[in-house]
Formats: structure tokens, C-alpha cells, sequence
């Protein structure tokens, strides 16, 4: 059993019945009043996200978990395909469990967690970033960036990103996989 104070990101938990990450949580210390946690926690059976707030000293039952690399394979509709790395075992899970799967391209490498009293992988982990490749976009207008000026870009795998308008189709950007952003355009 674990209390309020050890919530960290990343952190499983069992509330409700369900298996929950944490995805955001901020300790508050209000003036008056004790001190609570205020979490944003995401089923990973589901997908759902939802908002709760524990009171400072809660017991919450952590749930133990194993990190494995898995080399993410293909998808067939909303089911994806992944290989761990170590022995080659195949697993295949649903789109509702993955952060961002719409930046994951063919061969990427991503964290697993599985759930080490029955085996179920519980969710999946990205890098913090990813290079792709842009494959559409419209040609910036010259002398239309007095502001910080986005455009739309389609990058390998499928995915709409907002990039600057100096960003060409065939430029590899790396991209931050948490928030979805463009982070800067990568040299050859």
C-alpha cells in the first residue's frame, strides 16, 4: 500500500474497481486546510481519462509493473502488433491503450508495462520524442512571419502536425510525443 505522497507520473494504480496511470498530478498545499493531490488518471483497461483529488495521507494500492521493450511491428484496424525484444514473443494490443499511436512508425521501439501478477500489458510508453519524415505541406508565403505562423504538415505515418511555414515536404522534424508538438527540423 502506498499513500498520496508517493504519486508520481507513470504510476499504476488500482481505483475503482479498474487500473489506472497517472498521467498529471500536482501536490497543493492551500493556506488553510490540509494538503491534497490533484491527479488526471487514465484506465488503461478503457482509455478513459478522468480527474480525482486524494486527501493528503490516502491509501492507494499501487500496482506492480515491469517495464519490456517492444519493437512496434503493424497494425490491422485498431489492433497493433509488437515484438519484444528480448524473445522475439509477439503481443497485440488495442489502440485505446496507446498514448500516441498516430506517431509510431514501423520498427519504433516503445516501453511496454505488464502487470506482473497476471502478465496483461497494461499500457505502452513512447519515446520522449520521434523523427519523422514530412510528406505533405503546403509552400510558406514569403514575408508572413512577423508572428510565430504555423502550417499544417502530414508527416510519415499519418499524423497532422502544426509546423513553422519554413518546414518543406522531405524535411525530418523531430516531434514531441507527450504534447504532439513540433520541436525543431533535424539536418541530414
Amino acid at each position: 500500500m502506498a499513500t498520496s505522497s508517493d504519486i508520481r507520473k507513470g504510476l499504476c494504480i488500482r481505483y475503482n474497481n479498474d487500473i489506472y496511470k497517472i498521467i498529471e498530478f500536482l501536490h497543493v498545499k492551500p493556506g488553510k486546510g490540509p494538503a491534497f493531490v490533484r491527479t488526471k488518471l487514465k484506465s488503461v483497461t478503457t482509455g478513459k481519462v478522468i480527474d480525482n483529488t486524494f486527501s493528503a495521507g490516502h491509501k492507494i494500492e499501487d500496482v506492480r509493473v515491469e517495464t519490456h521493450k517492444f519493437q512496434y511491428l503493424y497494425n490491422e484496424g485498431d489492433m497493433y502488433h509488437f515484438m519484444n525484444t528480448d524473445d522475439y514473443s509477439q503481443i497485440r494490443l488495442m489502440k485505446d491503450i496507446l498514448d500516441t499511436p498516430e506517431l509510431m512508425k514501423e520498427g519504433e521501439i516503445v516501453t511496454v508495462l505488464i502487470n506482473t501478477e497476471d502478465g496483461a500489458p497494461l499500457s505502452v510508453e513512447m519515446p520522449a520524442h520521434v523523427i519523422l519524415e514530412v510528406t505533405s505541406t503546403e509552400p510558406g508565403v514569403k514575408g508572413n512571419t512577423a508572428t510565430n505562423a504555423t502550417k499544417p504538415a502530414i508527416v510519415e505515418t499519418g499524423a497532422e502536425i502544426n509546423v513553422p511555414l519554413f518546414i518543406n515536404e522531405g524535411d525530418k522534424i523531430r516531434i514531441d510525443t507527450e504534447k504532439g508538438q513540433y520541436q525543431e527540423r533535424m539536418k541530414e
